[in-house]
C-alpha cells in the first residue's frame, strides 16, 4: 500500500498576509485550496509580528510621490513595473480587503469614525500615508485574515506540516511520457506531518510558497523563530531563478537586553520623533543624513549605529523617546511599551538600549506582478519572492501591503488559470512518486544541531552582516559549505524531523546569501561593502 497522499487546486505553504491573502482569494473565487504552516500555531508569522503599519493614501498623496520613495530608498534598481503596480493597485487592495471586507480595526483621528484614519509617517517617507493599528498593526491583520480562513469552506487548513521539497515533473514524476515534456513544472510538495512522523506528496495544479525570508540565519534577529530560508531553498533546487539574494536589510532598532531574543521598536517610534544618540549623548544620525537624520533609509540607519557602536566600543546606542514623542506613548505604543517595562525600562522618562537586527530580506524567488515563478505551477508571494519592488532597501511599512497585494493578485491569477483550462491531466498529476525514506540511523543529537546552528549564526552575523568585505565572505562562503557537506550527510542518514530539515535548509540558504553577496561588485543599499576593498573571485553556487 502506497503513501498516503493529499490532493488540493492549491497548495500554499505559510499562513503570515500573503500565504492566508491567496488562499482566502482563491477559496471565495471557487479554489479548493490546502494551506499548510510548518509551525503548531497558525499566528505565529512575520505578519504577527509587524508592528509598525501598512502604505495606503496620505493627503494630497499621489502614485508619483509613493513610486519616487520606493526608488528612493531602494537606490533606484527597483523594477519599475512592480514598484508601479504597488502603488497603483495596492492602496485599492487594502481598502477592499482589510478596510471594507474584514473591517480590520485600524487607528482613527481622535473622535473621528468611518474611514478618518490617523496616518503615520516612517522612515524616508515624503507624507504621512502609513495604516496603523496601536503598534500591532500586523496581529490585528493576520487576526482578521486567519478567522476568515478557518471559516472558509474551501480551505483546508494543516498545521505542523513541514514541506520538504517541491515536487516536479521533471524530477519526480513516474510518467515516463511527461518527463521527456520541454518545460518543468511545479506538482505540488512533500510534506513531512510532523505529529505522524510521516512525508507524504500533497499534490497540486498550482503551488505558492508564502513561507517568510530567512532571518533566522543571522545571530540576531527580529523573525520568527525557524524563519530560514526554506522556500527559497526548495524553489532553487527545483530550478526557479533566485535574484538579489545578497540584500538583507537589517532594522536599526531592536530592544537590546543581554541574552534575550531581539525585540523589535518600531519605525513609527521614530517616525513620531524619538531619536537616536549614543552613550555619550550626542545625536549622531545629522552626522550621517543631515537632511533626514532620524528618518533615513533603514540601510543608513543601521550602519550609523554600527559605526557608533565600533568607533566608541559600545554594545548599543540609545533611542529617546520621552524628550521627543508628543503623543501619549503608552497609549501610542502599548505593546512596546509594556515590552520594554517587563526589561525594566520605563521608556516614558529613559531612553531604551537598542542594537540593529537582520529583518526583512529583499531578494528571494523572481517572480512577475501575478507572482508567476520561471517555474511553471508555482508562484511565489511576500518574503520569500522578490518582485524587484525593494531593489536594494526597503521602503518602511511596504512589505505587508507587497504580501497583501501579490496574495491577491497571485489567487485572481491561479484562479483564472484554472478557470480557463490551464492544468495538468489527473494522470500526470497522480504520476507523482511517493517521498523516498532517508537513512534509519538514530543519531539526532540536538547538541549537535543547536551547535551547528549557532555556527552558522555567528558566520552570518559576524561574515555576511551589515558592514562587508571580500575575506569575510570568502571565509563565510568557506566555512558554511564545509558545514554543508557534513550536515547533507547527517541529514541523508537521519530520519526525516523539523529540526534536521530546518537546518539543513537554513544552511543552503545562508550559503547562497554569502555568494550572491561575494558576487556583487557593488556597494548599494542594504549590500554594504567596506570601501578600499576590491571583490575578487566568485564561487558557483550549490545546487
Amino acid at each position: 500500500m502506497g503513501t498516503p497522499r493529499k490532493e488540493a487546486e492549491c497548495l500554499v505553504i505559510g499562513t503570515g498576509i500573503a500565504g492566508a491573502t491567496c488562499a482566502l482569494m482563491a477559496a471565495r473565487m471557487g479554489i479548493r485550496v490546502c494551506l499548510i504552516t510548518k509551525r503548531s500555531d497558525i499566528f505565529a508569522t512575520n505578519t504577527n509580528r509587524a508592528q509598525g503599519g501598512i502604505v495606503y493614501r496620505g493627503n494630497g498623496d499621489t502614485v508619483e510621490m509613493l513610486v519616487a520613495d520606493i526608488i528612493r530608498a531602494g537606490r533606484g534598481i527597483n523594477s519599475a513595473e512592480a514598484v508601479e503596480f504597488l502603488a497603483e493597485k495596492g492602496p485599492d487592495v487594502v481598502k477592499e480587503v482589510l478596510i471594507d471586507d474584514l473591517k480590520v480595526d485600524f487607528t482613527h483621528l481622535t473622535g473621528a469614525q468611518d474611514e478618518d484614519f490617523d496616518l503615520t509617517r516612517e522612515g524616508a517617507h515624503s507624507v504621512n500615508r502609513i495604516l496603523y493599528s496601536a503598534d500591532n498593526t500586523g496581529e490585528v491583520i493576520e487576526k482578521a485574515l486567519i478567522r476568515a480562513v478557518k471559516g472558509h469552506p474551501n480551505v483546508e487548513v494543516l498545521t505542523e506540516a513541514t514541506a520538504i521539497d517541491l515536487i516536479t515533473l521533471h524530477h519526480h514524476s513516474n510518467d515516463i511520457q511527461a518527463s521527456y515534456q520541454l518545460d518543468n513544472r511545479c506538482l505540488g510538495a512533500y510534506v513531512f506531518l510532523n505529529r505522524k512522523k510521516e512525508v507524504i506528496p500533497i499534490l497540486a495544479q498550482y503551488t505558492v510558497l508564502a513561507t517568510g525570508g530567512l532571518g533566522d540565519i543571522y545571530l540576531h534577529t527580529t523573525n520568527e523563530k525557524g524563519t530560514v530560508g526554506d522556500g527559497m531553498v526548495m524553489a532553487q533546487r527545483a530550478g526557479a531563478r533566485m535574484i538579489n539574494m545578497e540584500f538583507m536589510q537589517f532594522h536599526p532598532t531592536t530592544l537590546y537586553i543581554p541574552g534575550a531574543r531581539r525585540f523589535l521598536i518600531s519605525e513609527a517610534v521614530r517616525g513620531e520623533g524619538a531619536r537616536l544618540r549614543n552613550l555619550r549623548g550626542e545625536y549622531f544620525m545629522e552626522r550621517y543624513n543631515p537632511e533626514l537624520r532620524d528618518l533615513a533609509p533603514r540601510d543608513e540607519v543601521a550602519r550609523a549605529i554600527w559605526e557608533e557602536m565600533i568607533h566608541y566600543s559600545e554594545d548599543h546606542v540609545l533611542l529617546d523617546i520621552a524628550g521627543f514623542v508628543d503623543e501619549d506613548i503608552p497609549k501610542r505604543f502599548p505593546t512596546i511599551c509594556a515590552t520594554c517595562r517587563e526589561a525594566g525600562i520605563d521608556i516614558t522618562r529613559e531612553p531604551v538600549p537598542v542594537v540593529p537586527a537582520a529583518h526583512y530580506f529583499c531578494g528571494g524567488v523572481h517572480v512577475d506582478i501575478r507572482g508567476r515563478t520561471s517555474l511553471k505551477g508555482l508562484h511565489a508571494v511576500g518574503e520569500v519572492s522578490c518582485t524587484g519592488l525593494h531593489g536594494a532597501n526597503r521602503l518602511a511599512s511596504t512589505s505587508l501591503l507587497e504580501g497583501l497585494t501579490w496574495g491577491y493578485y497571485a489567487a485572481v491569477d491561479i484562479t483564472e488559470r484554472i478557470n480557463g483550462g490551464k492544468t495538468v491531466p489527473p494522470r500526470v498529476l497522480g504520476s507523482a512518486r511517493d517521498w523516498i525514506p532517508t537513512g534509519s540511523m538514530e543519531n539526532e543529537d540536538p547538541a549537535l544541531i543547536a551547535q551547528d546552528w549557532m555556527a552558522i549564526k555567528n558566520t552570518m552575523w559576524n561574515y555576511v552582516g551589515i558592514v562587508r568585505t571580500p575575506p569575510r565572505l570568502k571565509r563565510a562562503i568557506e566555512d558554511m559549505r564545509h558545514m554543508y557537506l557534513r550536515i547533507e550527510e547527517f541529514y541523508k542518514e537521519t530520519p526525516v524531523s523539523k529540526d534536521i530539515i530546518s537546518l539543513f535548509q537554513g544552511t543552503a540558504s545562508a550559503i547562497m546569501v554569502a555568494e550572491a553577496a561575494l558576487r556583487n561588485r557593488t556597494s548599494i543599499g542594504c549590500h554594504y561593502i567596506a570601501p578600499s576593498v576590491g571583490l575578487e573571485s566568485s564561487y558557483p553556487a550549490i545546487r
